[in-house]
């Protein structure tokens, strides 16, 4: 009866031991790293059809990033990695970001989603409810890791657990 018990246990102990390396290794990721996590975590998470139709966003120098910092409130100083995806046009509640903000500034980033949340209810309440009931099951929230995640578009909670698990899952 006992080697029946041994034997589960001495897996169980070495499963835990190897989880336990895996995360120690995946801490220090480096910018282009996460920012490469994050790009990955967002696009697996959206079907092919919104992959090309709102780039993520994970460099100062890409089509409409200033535009899309300036919709969000932020800058690329206030941002250690990033990558975001929204859309600039104002017929659909649309919007996800992965954003780890540089030291200290994680007021300005926090505060800036919010702020895109709310404006996005605002500009849908009377115009398209469909919109609307998107932006209002909008999702913001700080991930154990440090990064900022807001998720904005149909079937938010899905979209939200399958980044937030690639996100955990590579950090």
């Amino acid at each position: 009866m006992r080697k029946y018990l041994i034997v589960p246990m001495v897996i169980l102990m070495l499963a835990t031991a190897g989880c336990a390396d895996k995360k120690e290794d995946k801490k220090d990721l480096t910018t282009a790293e996460r920012t490469q996590l994050y790009q990955s975590a967002i696009e697996s998470a959206r079907d092919e059809e919104m992959n090309e139709a709102v780039p993520v966003i994970t460099s100062g120098e890409a089509d409409m990033a200033e535009a899309i910092f300036s919709l969000i409130g932020v800058t690329e100083e206030d941002m250690q990695a990033y990558a975001i995806a929204i859309s600039p046009v104002n017929v659909k509640a649309y919007g996800i970001a992965a954003i780890l903000p540089a030291e200290g500034r994680e007021t300005v980033v926090s505060g800036g989603l919010q702020a895109y949340i709310d404006q996005q209810k605002s500009n849908f309440q009377q115009y398209l409810a469909d919109q609307y009931e998107i932006a209002q099951a909008a999702k913001l929230e700080t991930l154990k890791d440090g990064t900022i995640l807001m998720v904005m578009c149909e079937n938010s909670d899905t979209a939200a657990d399958a980044i937030k698990t690639a996100i955990e899952a590579g950090t």
